[in-house]
């Protein structure tokens, strides 16, 4: 039991002692002090008037005298108003630390078979291309909320969907066929899906001086600049080969769908090295060349129940006008299928593997009006979780030299942007002498974690709702609101305790009756380990990653400051030294703890 919530039950029991009546939980509400006032938390006693029938002044005056009635608790009060300032006991304290101290899931609540399943969506990469930045975005914000939510006490499934089909696919298996010369992974020494993103590039150039030569042919005929280009896009031979590729495909003609299942293969071997890379996984991987025939069935499904309606040009249709919304396209007049029918079709069949009782979606907010109709399709088609499906929309991500544009091949790239991570990393830390006597597999492990650690820290501190720059350079900072910071502590912590120990020094709670006096920077570090279970709460509440890196942030600045202030290994008072190394392994644990949350390793040394 944390503080906050021993002041509550203390409060009941003086309000069922002082005026013999219960009062539920809800109504106790327990603040910090503001810095201006004395006390470590506020106890609001204004919805107590009406049991005591006394001035708010008065009430907090006779539950601050109860309260004292058990010193282990508070150790002084002072009214101002109807607000009851409370400073807690020195005991009170040290108990809580040795109780964070002994809890190894400090913070975590744990799942169990009656636990809700959360199911969250991240990557959704397509297979004609590497990943890219944005890519790097949506896997950390989606990994890192799938550790949040599992830390809320959820049974969580991760999963991904691919889009493995559709004209963008087609150009790649045809800029190969055309310039490929039989060139593969093992031939060229790429990756994959760097080779694949290649004949994307390729389609694309030639098929814009295709575009270009018919422009200027049908402006010479007379036709006006913007109609001619319309027509030269239409007609240009590699865009009617693509769409005759992508035809046959549908008819499953087997020399094509070789070549796609070959060239995919290829893609996916390159994507695995990349997640395993930025550290993430998943449990459950789907592809679109499967849901979309689903969701073509569930349509149609639901047009027959009379949930949709079909025009004259035979196309499928939602009305969703009593929603405030328009008219959806869900099946095309020749049968096929559209982003959002390939939606419905993998919502199904999820609904049938699992039994999911919230889905996440974390797609870029450029979707927001598609998953908006979503959830209002998936409740009408009767799925139970669809009308509250959640869909975690983030920002997009550019550098400071723009925007990038992945027809043209000038992404940034997710493999580049981590070797550049871990490089720069690498580079910095022997500039700055950290690397001292560690050995050449320790000094790449450690540029590793720390380049990752930046990378990862700069992208999940931003509000995920926001836009952001990423600036490489000012992420490796060693200083600051950055990962390097919060790493270069945690290697710190493990500096002192390893001292602790080659020193035989002892490092457990003294005796609670040793009387130890407080430092005020032990107070408060205490109180931020106290908030750990609080923020985890609220960052699944909210769905905010940024959360749990405030907090981090927050509590290394703390620990910074008792460092310097607070001798720990020299201290002379035994009881008091073995207090401060406790402090200090304890804010170890959940400075590890909590950057695990976000999906970062912290380094043993730096």
């Amino acid at each position: 039991m944390n503080i906050k919530e021993k002041i509550c039950s203390k409060t009941q029991a003086a309000i069922r002692v002082l005026y013999g009546q219960e009062v539920p939980e809800k109504l106790v509400q327990v603040l910090k002090t503001r810095r201006e006032s004395e006390g470590h938390f506020t106890l609001v006693t204004f919805p107590f008037v009406k049991i005591s029938k006394k001035k708010p002044e008065e009430t907090a005056e006779e539950i601050g005298r109860e309260l004292m009635k058990d010193p282990s608790l508070v150790a002084r009060f002072n009214v101002a108003g109807g607000f009851l300032n409370l400073t807690i006991a020195d005991s009170a304290w040290l108990e809580l630390l040795n109780d964070i101290d002994k809890d190894s899931h400090y913070g975590m609540k744990t799942a169990d078979d009656k636990s809700p399943l959360v199911m969250i969506e991240y990557s959704s990469p397509n297979t004609n291309k590497p990943l890219h930045l944005g890519h790097v975005r949506n896997n950390l914000l989606g990994y890192a909320l799938a550790n949040i939510m599992e830390a809320n006490g959820n049974r969580v499934v991760k999963t991904n969907i691919v889009n493995d089909r559709g004209i963008h696919i087609c150009k790649s298996m045809l800029a190969w066929q055309k310039w490929g010369n039989g060139e593969t992974p093992e031939t060229s020494g790429k990756k994959g899906d760097h080779l694949i993103g290649d004949y994307y590039v390729a389609f694309d150039k030639h098929y814009r001086e295709e575009v270009a030569t018919l422009k200027n042919r049908f402006i010479g005929e007379g036709m006006d600049g913007e109609a001619a280009e319309k027509r030269a896009k239409e007609e240009a031979p590699l865009i009617k080969e693509a769409h005759e590729m992508l035809v046959r495909w549908e008819q499953n003609d087997p020399e094509v769908r070789q070549l796609w299942k070959m060239m995919n293969d290829w893609v996916y071997a390159g994507f695995d090295e990349t997640y395993k890379a930025l550290g993430v996984n998943f449990d459950k991987i789907y592809y679109e060349s499967e849901t979309y025939l689903e969701g073509k069935r569930t349509v149609e499904k639901g047009l027959a129940e009379g949930l949709f309606y079909r025009k004259e040009d035979n196309s499928v249709w939602a009305d969703l006008t009593n929603e405030g919304l328009d008219h959806k396209l869900l099946l095309r007049s020749d049968g096929t299928s559209v982003y959002m029918t390939q939606d419905i079709g993998t919502a199904d069949m999820r609904f049938r593997d699992y039994p999911i009782d919230k889905m996440i979606y974390v797609v870029g907010n450029e979707q927001n009006y598609h998953f908006q109709v979503l959830s209002i399709l998936l409740d009408r088609l009767g799925f139970k979780w669809g009308k509250d499906l959640v869909h975690f929309s983030y920002g997009m991500v550019e550098l400071p030299d723009g925007k990038m544009k992945s027809r043209e091949g000038t992404v940034v790239d997710a493999d580049e942007l981590i070797d550049d991570m871990i490089k720069n990393a690498r580079r910095m830390s022997d500039e700055l002498g950290k690397f001292d006597d560690m050995s050449e597999e320790e000094k790449q492990n450690v540029s590793r974690i720390v380049g990752l650690g930046a990378l990862k820290y700069f992208i999940l501190k931003v509000d995920a709702r926001k836009n952001m720059l990423f600036n490489p350079k000012e992420s490796i900072d060693f200083n600051g609101n950055t990962g390097p910071f919060i790493q270069y502590t945690h290697a710190r912590i493990r500096s002192v305790m390893r001292k602790a120990e080659s020193a035989e020094a002892q490092v457990a709670m003294p005796d609670m009756t040793a009387g130890i006096e407080l430092h005020e920077k032990e107070i408060s570090l205490i109180q931020h380990l106290n908030d750990f279970g609080a923020v985890i709460a609220q960052a699944g509440k909210d769905y905010s990653p940024g959360g749990i890196a405030n907090y981090c942030y927050e509590l290394t600045k703390e620990f910074n400051q008792f460092y310097h202030q607070c001798s720990i290994l020299k201290e002379e008072n035994q009881d008091v030294k073995q207090m401060r190394l406790v402090l200090t392994r304890t804010v170890g644990k959940v400075i590890k703890s909590a950057m695990a949350l976000l999906g970062i390793e912290v380094p043993e040394r730096m």
